[in-house]
């Protein structure tokens, strides 16, 4: 075995991915403290072709030096919006057709594992602050709720953990 070199993991210019199909996904950021968070939720979002992030509230947008160096320029070729208020990108996306979708652990949430995704669907993903979750005005406005099942201690992810996670599912179950 032997790593593969950059330049031949065909990876598409900015330009190149600006053209590509993207998934029917858009990832909102509820008033996410960390920009290292914001910045690999970009990473995450780019290998994953995701149409969009939301940037809402408190959270972090480009330039900011400490999401430029956890994204690695993947906010160049993911588009991105910011909204003052989280319910600001609900209601956009509402009226887009879009379902709203939270990664929370609540009384209703479904686990990941059993979640029916529909690739013709379009989907928000909406991610909470790192220490408080979803904030309460967001819950009302759900469609639905994935929770990641846990089996430790803690039952709590880093933001962008729990972003992989979902979108690798995503990935998983629409890729056929």
């Amino acid at each position: 075995m032997r790593k593969i070199l950059n330049d031949e993991l065909g990876r598409p210019s900015i330009e190149e991915f600006r053209k590509k199909e993207k998934s029917n996904v858009i990832i909102v950021l509820d008033n996410i403290r960390s920009a290292h968070n914001v910045g690999s939720v970009f990473r995450t979002a780019d290998a994953f072709v995701v149409k969009s992030i939301h940037c809402c509230g408190i959270t972090t947008v480009p330039p900011n030096r400490d999401l430029l160096k956890a994204s690695l320029g993947s906010q160049e070729s993911i588009e991105w919006k910011y909204f003052p208020a989280t319910i600001e990108s609900i209601s956009d996306l509402k009226k887009s057709g879009f379902r709203i979708i939270g990664i929370e652990q609540l009384d209703k949430s479904i686990f990941l594992n059993k979640f029916q995704f529909n690739k013709t669907e379009k989907i928000a993903l909406v991610f909470g602050n790192e220490v408080h979750g979803l904030s309460d005005e967001i819950l009302n406005q759900l469609d639905s709720a994935i929770e990641i099942p846990q089996f430790g201690t803690k039952h709590s992810f880093n933001i962008s953990i729990s972003a992989g996670i979902v979108l690798w599912e995503y990935f998983i179950k629409t890729q056929s």
